[in-house]
């Protein structure tokens, strides 16, 4: 009985268990950064469920307001689209727009539309540049935001002197209104504008902040007394919620991309993880040094290796290779039998005079076409090449 003795695998492909210990470090940080981001989502999702909302009794939410509106007589009604909202400007109607940011150009611009010289009042709650300007022309937004929370009126529109203090800080703006109202200043700018219509009868009012609305904030200074006031003016109050679902934003001026509605803050943090890869993927990836010798673990005789390397020319049908090897190996061994250094052994004028000294087959002619000629043409003239070159070293080594 015989057995066959087995050698260790020389295999350099990484097995699946290496590959494994390579990345699980970064494949633990990947699902432990998706898991914080779910959960971050989640938290942030939950604490703005109902932000603004008069139907909401969160902390975030203007339940309140809307209680003490009732209570009042005034009736408020919540729309989420702009046709909705558009239809309600009228002269005993208050038109409150909880996001105008979230409102698109166009939309912006059919607001306005409907209603200016509509009679009503129209209550912009803290829109940014440009969305202000469209809203409310003439109006500038400040880039820099107030850093006070609680202002004093410093005007003399009659609700905010009935207010007194209030929570106003945030977004400071200017006006070209001559006839405006500017309450609530920081550090000179007004965080409460009132902009009357030219018609008289109705205005638009612009605030700064949200607080005045919120149900955690409205008992604190006199929040309530001038959110009361601002919003109890008519009637009937419209609360619009603007949303992205809107059928109403579609519009070839105004479509926006996938990428258009992420935050930005997402952007960045998808952009940090491109690079944190990029990075990890260099500092794990295989680097390629100098080749190290490696004992194999078998002898392999040389005879096995020419006729391999014969049996691959052959197969790629390399003639020129092999013809170009066969030469510039006789040419190196004939060089130094001759008196010719290395470094000249390729060298026809320093190798052929040499070489014609001790070859008798005539004027040196033949032995340029020998040793530096062209290619063979198909198999039989290579072989007729080798046992030439051969017979050449043959003779030059005899005596």
């Amino acid at each position: 009985m015989t057995t066959e003795a087995t050698h260790p695998s020389t295999s350099a492909s990484p097995t699946a268990r290496h590959v494994w210990t390579r990345t699980r470090g970064i494949a633990l940080a990947v699902v432990l950064l998706l898991a914080a981001a779910v959960a971050i989502a989640t938290i942030r999702s939950d604490a703005r469920h109902g932000t603004l909302d008069p139907r909401s009794a969160d902390r975030q939410g203007s339940r309140a307001v809307a209680e003490l509106l009732a209570a009042r007589g005034v009736d408020t009604t919540v729309v989420t689209t702009l046709d909705a909202a558009r239809a309600a400007a009228d002269t005993d109607t208050t038109l409150l727009v909880a996001a105008p940011d979230l409102l698109t150009h166009r939309q912006q611009r059919a607001l306005r539309t409907a209603t200016a010289g509509a009679g009503g009042r129209t209550i912009l709650v803290a829109p940014g540049s440009p969305s202000v300007e469209r809203l409310a022309p003439g109006v500038t937004a400040d880039p820099a935001n107030s850093l006070d929370s609680a202002l004093s009126p410093d005007c003399a529109l009659p609700a905010a002197r009935r207010a007194g203090t209030a929570e106003l800080g945030g977004i400071r703006y200017t006006t070209t209104h001559l006839a405006a109202d500017e309450c609530y200043p920081s550090n000179r700018l007004a965080t409460l504008l009132r902009i009357p219509e030219s018609d008289g009868t109705g205005d638009t009012v612009v605030i700064g902040a949200p607080d005045i609305l919120l149900n955690d904030r409205l008992d604190e200074q006199g929040n309530a007394s001038l959110a009361l006031q601002l919003l109890g003016s008519r009637p009937h109050l419209v609360w619009y919620l603007p949303t992205l679902s809107d059928a109403s934003a579609a519009g070839t001026d105004d479509r926006r991309s996938f990428f258009d509605l992420l935050p930005s803050g997402w952007l960045w943090g998808t952009l940090q993880l491109f690079i944190a890869a990029a990075v990890a993927a260099l500092w794990r990836a295989r680097r390629l040094g100098p080749l190290v010798p490696e004992k194999l673990p078998v002898a392999i005789r040389a005879s096995e290796t020419v006729e391999g390397r014969a049996r691959l020319y052959r197969k790629a049908n390399a003639r020129d290779r092999a013809a170009t090897a066969l030469r510039s190996t006789t040419r190196i061994r004939l060089a130094p039998l001759v008196g010719v250094p290395l470094t000249q052994a390729h060298a026809p004028e320093a190798l052929l005079p040499a070489l014609s000294a001790h070859h008798h087959g005539g004027d040196g002619q033949p032995l340029h076409a020998l040793l530096f000629g062209p290619p063979p043409g198909d198999d039989a003239a290579l072989v007729s090449l080798a046992d030439q070159l051969d017979a050449l070293e043959r003779e030059v080594r005899r005596p």
